[in-house]
């Protein structure tokens, strides 16, 4: 299982990036808004899953949570 390694106030943020990423998208065309589209989901996913990668490999947590 994936220790959570994402706060909420960092989860927050995220969500309100990725919506300002979406309308980006989605004002865009072509390879921009490809790009802006995919970026946008990333961050999305990292906020949903509470875990994000680079946070990862970089050792970082802006979780409360104790590890394991």
């Amino acid at each position: 299982m994936i220790t959570k390694n994402v706060g909420n106030m960092d989860r927050a943020v995220r969500m309100i990036a990725a919506l300002g990423l979406g309308y980006a998208a989605y004002r865009s065309a072509g390879v921009i808004a490809i790009i802006l589209g995919a970026v946008a989901l990333a961050v999305l996913g990292t906020a949903l899953a509470g875990w994000c990668w680079l946070y990862t490999l970089l050792g970082v947590s802006t979780s409360k949570t104790e590890k394991p």
